[in-house]
Parts: structure tokens; sequence; C-alpha cells
């Protein structure tokens, strides 16, 4: 389980990044929206990442945003819709257009993304409105979210506990308990606790 990455920019193309951590070259798959905001070669750079696991490979993927890497969870959890597609999709529309296009139920606005059908559209639509509204309810008006640390530094344990198979009603209640258990936990120690949990 690889939940964040911090190190320097080693190279980088379009949708692939390699990230020098320490010494050690992650190999990242990143969409557009990451790629042009990342500095050049040398440069830091900070990344939330999910890592997809196959039979044959380990694959990483990053974001520079919290709502991109969850927007991208979201996506790949639809029947039909892998991983490369849905960087795709999120290199195909902005975030926040993309949610307000959801929201909207429009069609169209999602087909004119490169390898996005309209089948799969109306899929994305039935099945992320909800979903995406809870996300970032406010972005229809314009208005950003505003994400509290402790909310991200959830979501970073949950993506985790999830990465590792555990299903998110189980992940969330681990969660709850170790960090009311031990509220000033760095993220290891409140992840060994969630992980502690769900092993009684």
């Amino acid at each position: 389980m690889i939940a964040f990455l911090r190190g320097r920019v080693h190279s980088k193309q379009p949708n692939r990044v390699v990230v020098d951590v320490d010494g050690v070259g992650y190999d990242v798959f990143v969409p557009l929206s990451t790629f042009y905001d990342l500095g050049d070669e040398g440069s830091e750079v900070a990344l939330r990442t999910y890592l997809h696991v196959r039979e044959d490979a380990l694959q990483l993927y990053g974001f520079l945003t919290e709502l991109e890497r969850q927007v991208f969870e979201r996506l790949i959890a639809i029947s039909g819709i892998g991983p490369k597609l849905a960087i795709a999709v999120l290199s195909g529309i902005d975030t926040r257009d993309l949610v307000a296009a959801v929201q909207r139920g429009d069609v169209a606005r999602l087909t004119g993304i490169p390898g996005i059908g309209k089948k799969t559209a109306e899929r994305i639509v039935l099945e992320l409105r909800d979903r995406l509204m809870q996300l970032v309810a406010p972005a229809a008006t314009g208005v950003a979210p505003i994400v509290s640390a402790a909310d991200r530094f959830r979501a970073d344990l949950l993506s985790a506990l999830q990465n590792l198979g555990y299903h998110r009603q189980q992940a969330e209640k681990a969660i709850d308990a170790a960090v009311t258990s031990a509220p000033d936990a760095t993220f290891e120690q409140a992840l060994r606790g969630a992980l502690r949990e769900l092993m009684r």
C-alpha cells in the first residue's frame, strides 16, 4: 500500500511521471491536470496516490489534489471503467467541470471526452450523481469546499484500508475507533490502530 509520495520529479511525460523518493524511482500514472501542474525535472512534488493491484502488475496512480483522487476512485468503482479510462476522463475534463456535468446529467459533455461513449457516459451520470454531490456539494455554485486536515487524514486512512481490500463500512468503523482512542496519532500509528480493530 502506497498512499502518498513526496520527492523530486526525476522525469515526466504526459500521463506519466517518475518520482525520486530518497533514491527510489516510483513510476506513477497521472492525469494531464496533474502533469501540467508538476514542476520541471528536479523540482519537489507531493502526490496522493492509489495503488492498483493486478495479477500481473502493481500500478501506481498519482494526483495533486484529494478531490482528483476521490473522483478517480469513484470512477473505477463503475463496472467497465478501469484505471486507465478513469485517468483519461480526468485528463479530458476539469474535475469540477466533471462534477457539474454529472450533476446536470450532461451526457453530451461527457461523450466529448476521448474514449467515453454514450453508454459509458450515461452509466457515469447514473452511478456518480449522488456520490460526487457528497464530495463537492458546493461545486455547482462555484464555491470550493473547505476540507479540514482531519477530513483529509481520515480520507487517507480510508484509502489505505480500501487498497488493502477492506470494505468501506468496515474501514470507517475501524478508523473511528482508532482515532477516538488515539486522537494525536500519526498516520502510521492510526493505520496500525485501525488494522488492529479490523483483526478483532
